[in-house]
């Protein structure tokens, strides 16, 4: 098939990208930076409608990952780059008469601070969603279930909720983990014993090219992705500075505390401005203390798919990727 990819400048994006080029696909993909990759490719803002309608051309299917994914910053910038771009998507998927739109979200659109044990996708919730981030992913995937045809032969469309993606090259979830632990600035909240799952970057690349082949029979509906493979959060914590080669935090906040104290950041960083990432909020007190994993039954008989990497070999990878350097 023709496929775009928005956002391949990141790590999943461009796995998703690099495994549906390997299997025979003909690959397209959007970013504003160049993602070096052997495929052609379209630089652009996923809010800008001229560059969207230059990449969802001849496409058959295009998979969404371009979105602003931070925890400071103002609302306006998740707004155009995850709702107006999301919508500016559809609106060209429509032009081009695109039949399968892989809308990729976050399980944080449904996560409104209490733990989730067990449960499966729930529906998107802008007004409980916590943080701009969240909040904004929530519109936005409501946008894209939307857009879905209800015979699915306009535009079928799939939302998929990778949870907690890390591997080696990994920007975010990783590199925060190992730089805070590496400057002593990573406690546990609360008992660290919360159930956690997290999802291997491989598995959620081959769950995404998944959904492309099961778009259109399977559609109009948000699917959460993970390894399937809770830990408690301490541990989880541990094996990835671990296989950094940093010491793994000891020093213990009681939940209540951390959430105070995320609150004090938050109207801080609002009131200030500041662009630089908060040592804490209350989003991440919730996320460090809470269990969150999911009933992965629907998801791996929409999708005929499971994952291929546990858990002890991803951690594998993870370490022989630092110690290559």
């Amino acid at each position: 098939m023709r496929v775009l990819v928005t956002g391949a400048s990141g790590m999943l994006g461009r796995a998703t990208a690099t495994a549906l080029q390997e299997r025979g696909d003909e690959v397209t993909v959007l970013q504003r930076r160049p993602a070096g990759l052997p495929c052609r490719e379209v630089l652009g803002n996923v809010a800008d409608p001229a560059a969207v309608a230059r990449a969802t051309a001849g496409q058959d299917a295009v998979v969404h990952l371009a979105a602003k994914v931070d925890v400071t910053g103002p609302w306006a910038e998740y707004l155009q780059a995850n709702v107006e771009g999301t919508r500016t998507l559809i609106a060209a998927c429509r032009e081009a008469e695109v039949g399968r739109l892989v809308h990729v979200s976050s399980p944080s659109v449904a996560h409104g601070g209490s733990a989730l044990v067990g449960v499966g996708a729930g529906a998107a919730d802008p007004e409980h969603a916590r943080g701009h981030y969240a909040r904004s992913k929530a519109m936005a995937e409501l946008d894209a279930l939307a857009a879905d045809s209800a015979d699915s032969a306009d535009l079928a469309v799939l939302a998929v909720r990778p949870h907690l993606v890390w591997g080696p090259g990994d920007t975010q979830l990783v590199a925060r983990i190992v730089e805070r632990a590496r400057s002593g600035r990573l406690p546990v909240i609360g008992s660290g014993a919360a159930l956690i799952d997290t999802t291997y970057v491989d598995n959620a690349a081959g769950a995404l090219v998944a959904a492309v082949d099961a778009c259109g029979p399977v559609h109009g509906e948000a699917l959460v992705v993970s390894n399937g493979e809770p830990r408690p959060v301490a541990e989880v914590l541990a094996r990835l500075c671990a296989a950094a080669g940093v010491p793994a935090p000891r020093r213990r906040v009681p939940f209540p505390v951390a959430w105070a104290a995320g609150a004090v950041v938050d109207g801080v960083w609002a009131v200030t401005g500041r662009r630089d990432t908060p040592p804490l909020t209350r989003f991440l007190a919730e996320q460090l203390a809470t269990a969150h994993w999911f009933d992965q039954r629907r998801t791996r008989e929409a999708l005929a798919w499971t994952p291929q990497v546990p858990l002890e070999e991803g951690f594998a990878r993870l370490t022989e990727a630092y110690a290559a350097g």
